[in-house]
């Protein structure tokens, strides 16, 4: 059964469908998304890039947190993005507007983790985590496939962005606002600061390389609790992992598919929980 899929981000949304033979996916388009707008407009908008798709066996919807993914209710506030659908319930707006028997929400790092899992560097692997790094960090936790989000060996709801690291919060480490507070001239994005590393800027060269140990270092505690054999990065500072290969010192690669991971992931939990 091919999987209808949207993946949401702060300012663009992405349809497609996901076929689970071999994993191809078809994207159908890619929008921009006004998230800041009032939760009537930001639904309009979802709905008429879902109406793309063949939603006669329901919608998979991969999105950032804060977001209660059981009962499809929002809770962001203060993130730049949906900060007007705190305590709104999306799940049950969108599904009305969409008239869908079948409507699944799942965490965007989570989606990426399982999508790699599924088809991509940790395919198949017993305990692995996926780490997506851009505005802020997301992380998730697998066993065989699935999400492990309690217990000792993971953090606080397996969401490592929850952990402080120096006596801060982790993401004041490494994100892209801590790598471009970091480099001492302003540059558009961490792009512009790994192009720089890379034609021999050795400002940019450490910034990148301090802030992926830092990486490095709030991991290795939860990898070894978890027993992970392989961690997979993904995000869109991940393009940088070529510059920062050295820092690891446990198995570790940048996805090959920034575009599409997340959208399996999401299609693959889809038909797993069906």
């Amino acid at each position: 059964m091919d999987v209808a899929v949207l993946e949401v981000g702060g300012s663009h949304v992405t349809a497609a469908v996901v076929s689970p033979g071999g994993w191809d996916v078809t994207v159908v388009d890619r929008v921009k998304l006004e998230s800041q707008e009032a939760p009537e407009a930001v639904v309009g908008q979802l709905a008429a890039v879902a109406r793309k798709l063949p939603l006669a066996s329901g919608l998979a919807v991969a999105l950032p947190g804060p977001f209660d993914f059981a009962t499809g209710v929002a809770w962001y506030r203060n993130q730049g993005k949906f900060d007007q659908l705190y305590g709104y319930n999306l799940g049950e707006s969108l599904g009305a507007e969409l008239a869908l028997d079948r409507l699944m929400f799942m965490n965007d790092a989570e989606a990426f983790a399982v999508g790699e899992w599924t088809a991509g560097e940790v395919r198949e692997v017993e305990r692995c985590v996926g780490v997506t790094i851009g505005t802020g960090i997301g992380t998730a936790f697998l066993a065989d496939g699935r999400v492990v989000r309690e217990g000792e060996s993971v953090p606080p709801g397996g969401e490592l962005y929850k952990t402080s690291y120096d006596g801060k919060p982790l993401e004041d480490s490494i994100s892209a606002r801590a790598i471009l507070r970091a480099y001492p001239d302003p540059v558009p994005g961490v792009k512009e600061v790994a192009d720089l590393a890379r034609t021999g800027d050795p400002v940019g060269q450490g910034v990148l390389e301090t802030a992926f140990t830092h990486l490095a270092s709030a991991l290795t505690p939860w990898i070894d609790r978890f027993g992970v054999t392989r961690t997979v990065l993904g995000g869109s500072i991940s393009g940088a992992f070529d510059l920062v290969e050295s820092v690891f010192d446990f198995p570790v690669a940048a996805t090959k598919d920034t575009e599409h991971s997340a959208l399996i992931g999401a299609a693959a939990h889809y038909l797993r929980s069906s």
